[in-house]
């Protein structure tokens, strides 16, 4: 199970225009905790920010799954609904679910979320699905122990 951070990170970046310019962009963390999620953020960006930086944001993100796709650029959310049948009552429930997907238009996100979902043995259908500014994700590897 994994437990997904949005962290934003505040630093000077060198614009189209060749001046600086502060920016704010977000990425999606796998960590256990806020500090951790703090840590691993600091970490990851560290050798690709030069100056300084802060880490303006920590926020859950209630993300059920992860489709990534490495000819993608962009990330996409997608909200779907999993349908189950309430037997006592006889109506049918909706849960929806958070999936983000990785692709490099709409279009491919959409055919990735339909071939990823198909295996599905439980009725589901999409929502809505809306590009995200979410520049990079981290997932959690484990550190090889020496």
């Amino acid at each position: 199970m994994h437990n997904w951070f949005e962290c934003k990170v505040r630093y000077e970046k060198t614009g189209e225009d060749g001046l600086p310019k502060k920016v704010t962009e977000p990425y999606l963390v796998d960590a256990l905790s806020f500090t951790e999620a703090e840590a691993r953020i600091i970490k990851e960006i560290q050798p690709f920010v030069s100056g300084d930086f802060t880490v303006s944001d920590i926020k859950r993100a209630r993300i059920a799954e992860l489709f990534d796709n490495p000819a993608g650029d962009r990330w996409y959310r997608c909200k779907v609904y999993f349908i189950t049948l309430d037997e006592e009552k006889g109506v049918e429930k909706k849960t929806a679910v958070t999936i983000m997907s990785q692709a490099a238009t709409l279009s491919d996100a959409l055919a990735l979320l339909t071939e990823k979902m198909s295996n599905s043995l439980t009725d589901w259908e999409i929502a809505s699905i809306s590009e995200t500014a979410i520049m990079d994700v981290y997932p959690y590897a484990a550190e090889a122990q020496e």
